[in-house]
């Protein structure tokens, strides 16, 4: 906690400096996230400041993190959370996508039983939901077994539990939150159009973030400000006994979002609190 600190106050400190050359976009946006990601409610009012210092920058960037904030501040306050399985009144439809995100392997390749009991929540959703598809989100954290995915090794459960292969999709590049959501529409855009609407598995205490991710990734995607072509609709969890992720997690996979992903990584090292996150590939 006390690293962290120090590194949230260098970045806060490097600001005034900045706004003195004449800082541009990024810098206002990862201040802000920052702030909000250190001081919550308490930092409101700084943060529709910036907001205002951005839009005379970029209106057009300013009103995609407008959404971008207002979704953090919503998830953090009024989510609700689907224990067990996805609710009724979605679309059975093609348009729905079920997004499972995963969670590091064992270092032979094989399943944590964390991650076995998200794909149950996914099963039961998949199989309420029959014609919707499914995506499975990740990369290849096994430490002893290059080989192995956590979106492989996912597929493969749900093959073997019966779910068509038809129905699958397999992201399995990226090793962060935030690279879940980038590839993940960077495929749906690119193969699977008819997808608008996205429904979340996780742990609980991961959900908030998926969706904040998800959502903010969709807004600052978006053809035009305020016009996300695919939203996230919903959310299913298995109650983990135990697990958190702190707000300023969310703010490094916020930046990392923003595409800085070099101050990402030196906030996550800091507050990774669920597993150990690989070294950074330059």
């Amino acid at each position: 906690m006390k690293r962290l600190m120090v590194l949230i106050l260098a970045l806060l400190l490097a600001l005034p400096a900045m706004a003195e050359a004449g800082r541009g976009p990024q810098a206002v946006i990862e201040e802000m996230v920052v702030d909000y990601g250190a001081y919550g409610e308490a930092a409101a009012s700084r943060v529709d400041a910036l907001l205002g210092e951005l839009e005379a920058l970029d209106a057009d960037m300013a009103a995609r993190w407008r959404r971008v904030m207002a979704l953090w501040r919503s998830v953090g306050s009024d989510l609700t959370v689907n224990e067990g399985v996805l609710p009724d009144g979605l679309p059975d439809t093609d348009a729905l996508c079920i997004v499972a995100l995963g969670f590091q392997l064992n270092p032979d390749g094989s399943m944590r039983d964390e991650l076995v009991e998200r794909l149950k929540v996914v099963l039961r959703s998949a199989e309420k939901y029959p014609r919707a598809y499914v995506l499975c989100t990740g990369g290849g954290t096994a430490s002893e077994n290059p080989s192995a995915t956590e979106a492989g090794r996912m597929a493969e459960w749900l093959a073997a539990q019966g779910v068509s292969s038809d129905r699958v999709i397999v992201e399995d590049r990226s090793m962060t939150t935030a690279q879940n959501a980038i590839y993940t529409f960077d495929l749906l855009e690119a193969r699977y159009p008819q997808v608008t609407q996205l429904a979340i598995i996780s742990s609980d205490y991961h959900i908030a973030t998926g969706t904040l991710l998800f959502g903010a990734e969709a807004a600052l995607r978006a053809e035009e400000a305020g016009m996300e072509a695919v939203q996230v609709v919903s959310n299913a969890a298995w109650h983990a006994p135990s697990g958190t992720l702190s707000a300023m997690f969310q703010a490094g996979a916020l930046i990392e979002l923003s595409g800085d992903v070099e101050t990402a990584y030196d906030i996550y090292y800091q507050t990774y609190d669920i597993h150990a996150l690989p070294p950074l590939d330059t």
